[in-house]
């Protein structure tokens, strides 16, 4: 129960996304009214959320790849409201353009839940998993348009680089914890801060 307090913002944010999803499944409004309420209500609440617990003392969890500290819950609630406020910036240009506003919801949430998850990460396989859920809901974002072929052509060249980068982090992270021996964030600074024949390599 402890680890779960601790990632309470973002087992809410996530749980609102499913439900913003569900609702854009089976919601007959073309404007998508419901969803947008929902998909703020998600952010008003992880902000919140993130308001009601926040604390100066730094709490780790789930065996320490995941943290929750001042910085962090600083951060996350600035992405909050920088998401509040770009959903009811866009909302206008999806109905004007007469885009699929619920897929647009759901998947700037999870991007949102992404960025929640980076700035929380306190091990490299945590770090690499926020990274993919952001990168992977900002793909499927580019090719919203499923009418444009540019933005088709967009966001395969953006999977395909993405793709790439992944696979170089990946080699990277892989080197890092073949030196330290860790891919806890602390203890590869402790490490990096020694000198030793590793030093040369990290």
């Amino acid at each position: 129960m402890a680890d779960i307090n601790v990632a309470l913002p973002e087992i809410f944010l996530l749980a609102m996304a499913c439900a913003v999803l569900l609702a854009a499944a089976f919601s007959k409004d073309q404007e998508q009214s419901l969803v947008y309420l929902l998909a703020q209500t998600a952010l008003a609440g992880t902000l919140v959320i993130v308001a009601a617990t926040a604390s100066a003392v730094s709490d780790v969890a789930f065996n320490g790849t995941f943290i929750a500290d001042p910085m962090s819950r600083v951060l996350k609630a600035f992405i909050c409201a920088v998401g509040l406020f770009a959903f009811v910036c866009s909302r206008e240009d999806l109905r004007r353009r007469a885009r699929p506003g619920g897929e647009y919801y759901a998947l700037g949430l999870f991007a949102v839940l992404g960025m929640l998850v980076l700035v929380s990460a306190h091990s490299l396989l945590t770090v690499y998993l926020g990274l993919e859920l952001l990168s992977l809901s900002l793909y499927s974002m580019v090719a919203l348009d499923r009418d444009s072929p540019s933005a088709s052509e967009a966001a395969m060249k953006y999977f395909v680089l993405g793709a790439i980068a992944s696979g170089m982090l990946l080699y990277g992270m892989s080197m890092i914890y073949g030196v330290t021996g860790t891919l806890d964030l602390s203890a590869i600074a402790g490490a990096s801060a020694q000198s030793g024949a590793a030093r040369m390599l990290l």
